[in-house]
């Protein structure tokens, strides 16, 4: 860790998940377009029943997982919000060459989707620590990632590999590491906290405890988080 002290990145979709075998879920890969964002969302409750019902209807397939609330003992550290983490170029800057812990369902390393070179979710990391912006990275996977065969957090040896496979600059995963766990760092060794919506991959019934949690933590806003319609 540095002097600092850690960066902590949370990503919304470690907490607003999926259950097994649902096959419609985004884990499964999804764009970020603005369809994905709202609209996809109401064809998956459509396909639940309806809409109209209200967003609960996702619940028994698209659950929040707990531990979310832990993330109040940050209350008081400088935390910023963002609804993708395309927008983390702004928070990284204001804490060059730091060492990032970033809570998260995906790598955010590489992505074979669109203009490498051009930030976006998928790969804001990568080129964070490509350009120097990052020092070390840790890549925290949740814990419900171990009963859900589809996600990156289930298999880490198999996340390694495909890592390896990417193309990513030479030396840049020495830097690196993955694991998987439930587990904050303690509030004391961060410097500063991202928390990010990704609503592409995350629940609209969800929006409500992301946005209190916001609130609570006085988080500054870099990108504007989508409220959804109820």
């Amino acid at each position: 860790m540095s002097a600092e002290g850690v960066l902590l990145s949370v990503d919304w979709d470690a907490y607003s998940g999926c259950a097994e075998f649902v096959f419609d879920a985004p884990i499964w890969g999804t764009p970020d377009r603005e369809h994905d964002r709202l609209a996809a969302w109401r064809e998956r409750a459509g396909r639940r029943g309806g809409a109209e019902v209200g967003w609960e209807v996702l619940e028994p397939d698209f659950p929040l997982y707990p531990g979310w609330q832990e993330l109040l003992a940050y209350a008081g550290r400088p935390a910023f919000a963002a609804w993708s983490h395309a927008h983390a170029r702004a928070w990284l800057e204001r804490f060059p060459g730091r060492e990032v812990l970033n809570i998260d369902s995906h790598h955010d390393l590489a992505t074979r989707r669109g203009n490498p070179g051009a930030w976006r979710p998928g790969n804001w990391a990568g080129l964070a620590l490509a350009g120097g912006l990052v020092d070390r990275y840790t890549v925290r996977y949740p814990e419900w990632h171990r009963e859900l065969a589809v996600a990156e957090g289930h298999d880490l040896e198999r996340t390694w590999t495909e890592l390896c496979e990417a193309g990513l600059p030479p030396g840049l995963l020495e830097r690196v590491t993955l694991e998987r766990g439930s587990a904050l760092p303690p509030a004391a060794g961060v410097e500063a906290l991202l928390l990010v919506q990704s609503p592409a991959w995350t629940s609209p019934a969800h929006d409500p405890a992301f946005f209190s949690l916001l609130e609570r933590l006085g988080a500054q806003e870099l990108s504007l988080p989508l409220l959804r319609p109820a």
